[in-house]
């Protein structure tokens, strides 16, 4: 059944997004998943690595992973199980250094430097807020729209004065911006700064390569075609030059320790206005 008033595909591709996020949003679930970065472990191994969880919180979210498709167990004996990554798991561990990016150039400035494994689960809780998938790819595609023609698309089976509530807060998160009662919204430079992560989450929820988000129709950037220029003549040839980085290049490399303690780059950082994304 549909869940927005969107084209089919665009409102299977906004499901997909929503639902990935659901399985790794859950407290503990991506520091689990860092956890089992490597050879397969056993439960007690894994346990040691994530002591901060209580006796009986780690099997329920293991379960959980499990159903999810991220995390496969294998018994190889009666008493000889090990938990692992799945294929799925491993091609959505790349999507993680781009939050850290994104988290790193929008969040607002925390009074502590923050490890990595906490700027996404920061950024994940903003990410799910009810509605807010379908909000972002609306005002992505549409660039201004009001607040009642919005709901009509988001929510069109509901009361349009409950697009309001999740609008707000997404404002007040610093993904959304208007210019106040009555007027249009529109993304912040925060909201669309997402395009990286969304598109990386609607391919990998697609089934398709990480390489394939900077082709996505709404939140992927394909390189424009250039100009036809006049046929010339023995036209004289041009030296080479440096290729400018497109948006298809691959994330800077990264360490699962780094997601666990915070590690400075050597990339300088964007100045975070006062006012931003808020945590």
């Amino acid at each position: 059944m549909a869940i927005t008033a969107l084209p089919p595909d665009t409102d299977a591709d906004i499901a997909r997004v929503t639902e990935a996020l659901a399985m790794i949003t859950p407290r503990w679930n991506v520091r689990i998943l860092l956890a089992l970065s490597g050879p397969p472990l056993r439960y007690s191994e894994l346990a040691a690595k994530v002591s901060w969880l209580q006796n009986g919180q780690l099997h329920p979210k293991l379960k959980a992973l499990c159903d999810a498709g991220l995390v496969e167990r294998t018994e190889h004996t009666a008493r000889h199980v090990t938990y692992g990554h799945t294929e799925r798991g491993v091609a959505l561990l790349p999507v993680l250094p781009m939050i850290v990016t994104w988290a790193e150039d929008h969040l607002e400035t925390a009074a502590r430097p923050l490890p990595a494994i906490e700027q996404i689960e920061d950024s994940l809780t903003l990410l799910t807020r009810r509605h807010a998938v379908a909000i972002l790819w609306v005002l992505k595609s549409r660039q201004e729209v009001s607040g009642r023609a919005l709901a009509r698309i988001v929510m069109p089976s509901r009361d349009w004065t409950n697009v309001y509530p999740p609008l707000r807060q997404l404002v007040a998160d610093g993904l959304v911006d208007t210019e106040g009662i009555g007027r249009p919204y529109r993304l912040s430079a925060a909201g669309d700064g997402l395009s990286p992560v969304l598109g990386a989450l609607s391919a990998w929820s697609a089934g398709q390569p990480l390489s394939q988000a900077g082709q996505h129709p709404v939140w992927g950037h394909p390189q424009a075609k250039p100009a036809p220029r006049p046929w010339v003549s023995s036209q004289s040839r041009p030296a080479p030059t440096t290729l400018p980085r497109g948006t298809g290049e691959s994330s800077p490399a990264w360490h699962n320790r780094d997601l666990f303690s915070h590690a400075t780059t050597a990339r300088p950082k964007a100045v975070i206005p006062a006012g931003g994304p808020r945590r």
